[in-house]
């Protein structure tokens, strides 16, 4: 495939008449699309995919045409330039890729149903309609769609129908909007709706697989987010309604379609009677997520995918305002905390990572740009930063400068710095352009030489990197008045550390509060000093000298055998964000002991020391009262308590499963998943699997559709194994959304491993058939990365991925991923010596 042609360059289309003619049965799309636009040339050139151009007409007069399938194009001459008024009718196939417009399977009382849903996010409306399909090429639209209805069944796009005739579904034109935004389903929906301060409509859907009270959670949050999101952008919601539609295979989480937000059900749907706490966040921060493109990124786009982060990191860091504000009592930022940080700073710290703003230089790459711990995760630690360099005041007045300026258009991230900039006086763009142009971060090393207290910074890798010089302008929040509120030099000497510390009565700290996208490295004796004074530090502190050292460990940087008897001074924390910090270093200690050794009892052992005192406070059952720490924490605890072999764990879990055989699904949902691995993995029975599998393949309920997976895929028992890899394409039984999950439970099993890795090498080709069109594509390879760890693993890996690397869309995926496990095999073969004598002798 070529480089990328702006076809918006030679055309640009103000509005489009799109007519279709959907029919389920026979999978065919019969279209008529009438473009209005100003023709820059005589040569122009429309998006196409998959489509069958029957026939192109400029004005009246029937022109010749020619298909360039490489560029997914078809292309032809106007008689004149200036506005045109082009007519394309068409045939198209309705697919099975979760991708343009495509059918998504349920079942309702053993009956098969479908419902007809859309995809156009990155590059797919081209596959649906003929249009200039760049995000640039704004224009309205009308749409009018014909399909094999039956009746009782609704139809929904981006505006409202306006009227039906002769079984046409007209609705009313469009705000200015880009192509991916167009969205519409149909099918034996229901609904519930209500109406914000503001008088906007708000409705969720979903199919009739699912009880009503499902949709009431959804439906408040969204509500709720919308006034939010009205008041704090100070700029109206620009549309009649907002629909929130669960579709039952769709491949990415959600999508922002403006007017009619899609899901994935696990994010939309839940039960309210029986959904652990971080469900409820998880779900309520899509919605949340979502709600904020319907300005960030629909009423202002970017100009190219380039500056994607433009849309996704703000609205990353947008979720938690929002659901900080409606919800103070979940303390939402904790969630930030322990999942989008720790995320970003382990893909960020590989050599070869994306910077936050990366060139686009081929289609194919556009997809492998959602890099969820770069875009998403990384770019809203940035604009965190800016948040806190304006204040909300600040912030709040640039953000509804910048939607004056480009309402129904476009913008680059230099608009939005100008914006925030002009609002608060602070040069924005200056100081962030260090962390949006460069890939990384740096550590900034803490250190007393001489007598004097030093801070350096260099970038921070976690693997072999190449030191290319890289500076940041970095936020320090130090706890010392005499640090810089700004770190941009190499190096800078604060003074006489004793008289310092005397005269600040406390341990030197710097990026208090975590907020800034680096890491420390304190020296032996700051270091002490911190840990020494750890009972004073508040949660959040404790979970950044965790996560720092957990990160310089895996750099090599310090011996994961000096970290692991730290884990004991914060094992009796009631903070969840301690405690999920805390394990996830633990999690790491796993690599380091080979399956039924002497080495993995006494990490098992350790595993006990740490989790004994946490299990025996909170048990297996939620108690009347208990905080959300409590909730939370209590199924890492009880995980940590499985791993261990803990006796009393494993028949508490097996009396709850017993107690609840008839009826698992209502197992309470924060230990749900615990429970059903514990009987998989400690006591096992074909029986057992056979249930499970089977209330997978019948369940609506996604949550615990997830559980059963996450269990399954525990099993020791080969055959069982095997029909689980069997399944892996079998869409009656894992849906094409959900084979990552399957296949990453697989391959985390010691005993699954050469299963699953034999099917991804073997059926590859099948793999990318199904869902190589997708932007997740390239994340089975990442998560391979996640879990290899021997050098005969490392060998394997390149011999298969290293004839792909060129492939458009894997190569950085690949050769990142390549190093990712290069840095843990020579780390294990380090330090595995040192690390397992230490465990050794911690829990002798």
């Amino acid at each position: 495939m070529a480089n990328i042609q702006h076809f918006y360059e030679a055309f640009q289309p103000s509005h489009y008449d799109i007519y279709l003619n959907i029919n389920r049965a026979t999978k065919q799309i019969t279209g008529t699309t009438t473009i209005t636009g100003d023709a820059k040339q005589a040569n122009i050139a429309i998006h196409q995919k998959y489509l069958e151009i029957a026939k192109v007409t400029v004005g009246d007069q029937a022109v010749d045409f020619t298909v360039d399938n490489d560029n997914d194009a078809f292309r032809f001459d106007v008689p004149q330039t200036g506005e045109v008024k082009v007519t394309i009718d068409y045939t198209a196939p309705l697919t099975d890729t979760m991708m343009g417009i495509y059918p998504s399977y349920y079942e309702v009382a053993g009956v098969k149903k479908q419902i007809i849903g859309t995809q156009f996010e990155t590059t797919f409306a081209r596959q649906a309609f003929p249009s200039i399909d760049e995000p640039e090429a704004k224009a309205t639209f009308d749409l009018a769609i014909k399909y094999d209805e039956q009746p009782g069944e609704t139809i929904l796009s981006n505006m409202p129908e306006v009227r039906e005739e002769d079984g046409v579904h007209y609705f009313d034109t469009t705000v200015r909007m880009s192509t991916y935004l167009i969205a519409f389903a149909f099918g034996d929906l229901q609904s519930k709706t209500t109406t914000t301060k503001s008088g906007v409509k708000v409705g969720v859907f979903g199919t009739k697989a699912h009880e009503a009270k499902e949709l009431d959670f959804a439906l408040d949050i969204a509500k709720r987010s919308i006034e939010f999101y009205e008041d704090f952008y100070q700029t109206p919601y620009p549309l009649p309604h907002s629909w929130q539609l669960a579709l039952p295979d769709f491949s990415a989480g959600a999508m922002e379609n403006w007017g009619l937000v899609t899901y994935r059900e696990a994010y939309l749907l839940l039960d309210p009677d029986n959904t652990a706490l971080d469900t409820k966040q998880l779900v309520a921060t899509v919605i949340a997520h979502e709600l904020a493109h319907q300005w960030f990124g629909d009423l202002v786009t970017m100009k190219w995918w380039d500056d994607l982060w433009l849309n996704e990191s703000f609205a990353n860091m947008m979720e938690y305002v929002a659901i900080d504000a409606i919800e103070p009592d979940w303390h939402i930022w904790e969630m930030f905390q322990t999942a989008d940080v720790p995320a970003a700073l382990q893909r960020d710290a590989v050599d070869g990572v994306q910077s936050v703003h990366v060139e686009v230089h081929n289609p194919a790459e556009i997809d492998a740009l959602f890099d969820s711990a770069i875009v998403y995760a990384k770019g809203a630690r940035m604009l965190v930063m800016v948040r806190a360099l304006l204040g909300d005041d600040a912030l709040r007045k640039g953000l509804k400068q910048y939607f004056e300026a480009h309402e129904y258009g476009n913008a680059t991230g230099a608009d939005l710095w100008s914006a925030l900039g002009d609002a608060s006086g602070v040069q924005v763009g200056e100081i962030m352009n260090s962390w949006l142009e460069q890939p990384g971060y740096p550590v900034v090393t803490a250190a007393v030489e001489g007598g004097q207290l030093k801070l350096t910074q260099q970038q921070f890798f976690s693997g072999e990197g190449q030191e290319v010089g890289r500076q940041w302008e970095i936020p320090l929040n130090s706890n010392y008045d005499v640090a810089p509120a700004i770190f941009s030099d190499k190096q800078v000497t604060l003074g006489d550390y004793k008289e310092l510390r005397q005269a600040n009565g406390k341990p030197f700290r710097v990026n208090v509060g975590n907020n800034s996208h680096f890491i420390v490295k304190y020296d032996e004796t700051l270091l002490q000093d911190i840990l020494d004074n750890a009972d004073e530090m508040d949660a959040i502190s404790k979970l950044q000298i965790l996560q720092d050292l957990r990160l310089l460990a895996e750099a090599g940087e310090v011996s994961y055998a000096s970290v692991a008897p730290i884990l004991l001074k914060f094992a009796d924390s009631h903070s969840t964000l301690v405690n999920a910090a805390l394990y996830r270093v633990a999690g790491n200690l796993k690599k380091f002991v080979t399956p039924n050794s002497d080495e993995e009892t006494a990490l098992r052992r350790f595993y006990d020391k740490l989790s004994a005192a946490q299990v025996a406070r909170l048990g297996w059952q939620e108690q009347a009262g208990e905080s959300n720490d409590d909730q939370l924490t209590r199924p890492i605890v009880l995980s940590a308590a499985l791993y261990a072999k803990n006796e009393a764990a494993i028949a508490a879990a097996h009396d709850l499963f017993v107690q609840n055989q008839d009826h698992l699904a209502s197992l309470p949902a924060g230990i749900r998943v615990l429970v059903l691995i514990n009987e998989v993995e400690n006591v096992g029975s074909q029986a057992v699997f056979d249930q499970l599998l089977t209330a997978y393949r019948q369940s609506s309920d996604a949550s615990y559709k997830a559980d059963i997976s996450a269990a399954l895929t525990k099993t020791k028992d080969a055959a069982q194994i095997a029909e689980l890899v069997k399944n892996y394409e079998n869409a009656e039984t894992i849906k094409p959304q959900d084979l990552r999950a399957w296949f990453r439970g697989v391959l985390a099993n010691d005993a699954g491993q050469q299963a699953a890795w034999d099917w991804i090498r073997n059926d590859w080709g099948w793999l990318e058939e199904t869902v190589g069109g997708d932007m997740e594509f390239n994340t089975y390879i990442a998560v391979i990365s996640t879990i290899f760890h021997t050098p005969e693993r490392l060998a394997e890996f390149k011999a298969f991925f290293e004839p792909k690397v060129n492939t458009p869309g894997l190569t950085r995926e690949i050769t990142m991923d390549t190093s990712v496990i290069e840095s843990r095999v020579a780390l294990v073969e380090k330090e595995k010596a040192a690390v397992n004598e230490t465990v050794a002798g911690l829990v002798k």
